[in-house]
């Protein structure tokens, strides 16, 4: 089982309570192939919620509070979920502070992008599942 971001999906669930839906994504959530979560809402943060971004190993919102426990717990809980499905593939948001892949935003809220990864796509790397985000379909 492949386990998605739920905004690729076309949930509404990113943080301005819109979704990124991916043709290709949409398709494996419908034929059964694919369970879409969003480690935010999972994590205890509303949806629509203020943007955050990773700064020194926290995560940080555009107000500048301190929202790494929820993030933390989404990536506990996404990983839960996918060692119930037996998840060996995720597709993920990219450059999102918990769905990232390879490039994370720098925590300047400015739009410039880093080498990194999201706070839950560390975790489901440490525990041996393979993830790509959605440019690389």
């Amino acid at each position: 089982m492949i386990i998605v971001s739920a905004c690729l999906a076309g949930l509404k669930c990113n943080y301005l309570g819109d979704d990124n839906s991916h043709p290709e994504v949409v398709e494996l959530v419908r034929k059964g192939l694919a369970i879409p979560v969003c480690p935010e809402q999972l994590g205890g943060l509303p949806t629509p919620r203020i943007p955050a971004e990773i700064q020194c190993k926290k995560v940080i919102n555009k107000n500048g509070d301190d929202v790494t426990s929820n993030f933390q717990k989404g990536a506990e809980e996404t990983l839960r979920i996918a060692k119930l499905v037996n998840c060996k593939k995720v597709i993920f948001k990219a450059n999102s502070p918990s769905c990232g892949f390879g490039k994370i935003y720098d925590g300047s809220f400015s739009g410039k992008l880093i080498p990194g990864n999201g706070i839950t796509t560390e975790l489901l790397m440490k525990n041996g599942i393979k993830i790509i985000t959605e440019k690389d379909l």
